[in-house]
């Protein structure tokens, strides 16, 4: 893997959240971990113009996106599927193509299922994945860490929320780097 797979550019990144959902929350244990780290990481996307997707596996079953993370979405046009792989559905490669960015930025439930699935996919499409491993949970961490380690070895760069958003942000000093400090404290 090249070293330039591992620097995230604000300019062709974009945040996807998969299935952060209200039936499926309130079965894991890290729930609000997770939905703080991408509360972290969508207020550094606002500031930043970065483009956010979400995606929501059967809504009709496992319920809409959470409030806390619907309600800090500027957009809010979640992305819904059947597929496990988000890439199996041919619409949602579309979209992310016209995009146009190179690098995802990954969060989302299950480690193991949907995010592994969609991180395998969109390697398969040369985009290149950072797996944000806070921002993301099953309902055990044996599943977790199975999740993780997988992407891994398919070449997704493991990465954690205060990562992503202080290589997003690139220097100390300004504005947003201000406000990101004060929230993660």
């Amino acid at each position: 893997m090249k070293a330039d797979s591992f620097v995230l550019k604000k300019e062709d990144a974009l945040i996807l959240i998969v299935d952060i959902q209200e039936r499926l929350a309130a079965i894991m244990n890290e729930k609000d971990r997770v939905v703080k780290n991408c509360q972290h990481l969508l207020e550094l996307a606002k500031m930043l113009s970065i483009p956010i997707v979400v995606t929501e596996q059967y809504p009709k079953g496992l319920g809409r996106t959470v409030l806390e993370l619907k309600d800090a979405i500027p957009d809010y046009r979640p992305f819904e599927k059947t597929a496990f792989n988000c890439c199996g559905e041919p619409a949602f490669v579309t979209q992310i193509r016209k995009l146009g960015k190179k690098q995802i930025i990954m969060t989302g439930m299950e480690t193991h299922i949907c995010v592994l699935q969609t991180t395998v996919g969109l390697l398969q499409e040369e985009i290149n994945v950072h797996v944000v491993q806070d921002a993301m949970c099953s309902r055990t961490r044996e599943n977790w860490e199975t999740g993780i380690a997988f992407m891994r070895d398919a070449g997704a760069v493991i990465t954690c929320t205060e990562t992503v958003l202080f290589q997003l942000l690139k220097v100390a000093g300004t504005d947003e780097f201000k406000k990101i400090s004060q929230r993660i404290k």
